[in-house]
């Protein structure tokens, strides 16, 4: 008697089809959901300290701002701490000149003057912009 087994063998197979979906849906979701970080920038000049003395050209302006956020124009003070009186006073003095302007704050001012003062100047177009900064007592 012969004993032979009718089995056919079936050849075992992963079907990549739906790995290859999941893999690609997977891939679109990433893509989708990613936020890209866009982030704004100013352009600031930095005051640079060193070891002479600069000494300040008659033709600039100097903004002020003490402990209590007044502000002083050339040295003289305003009547006011808004951003208007600033600006009028601003205007005033540069009578349409693009002239170099130097901010001058206390370390105990509110930062609220000094950006108000910034924004006075960048409103006003005015270029040639620094912050004036003091080296520590050694």
């Amino acid at each position: 008697m012969k004993f032979t087994s009718h089995s056919t063998e079936e050849e075992a197979t992963i079907n990549m089809t739906p790995l290859i979906d999941v893999v690609f849906l997977l891939l679109i979701f990433f893509m989708v959901s990613t936020t890209f970080d866009t982030t704004s920038e100013l352009k600031i000049r930095l005051p640079e300290a060193s070891q002479n003395k600069v000494v300040e050209k008659p033709h600039t302006l100097s903004i002020l701002i003490d402990a209590k956020g007044r502000f002083f124009l050339n040295s003289r003070e305003l009547t006011s701490q808004k951003s208007d009186a600033l600006m009028a006073a601003l205007e005033r003095v540069l009578q349409g000149a693009d002239r170099p302007v130097v901010i001058q704050s206390d370390a105990e001012s509110p930062v609220q003057s000094l950006v108000t003062a910034m924004d006075v100047v960048g409103r006003l177009g005015l270029t040639q912009v620094s912050i004036a900064t003091t080296r520590p007592i050694e």
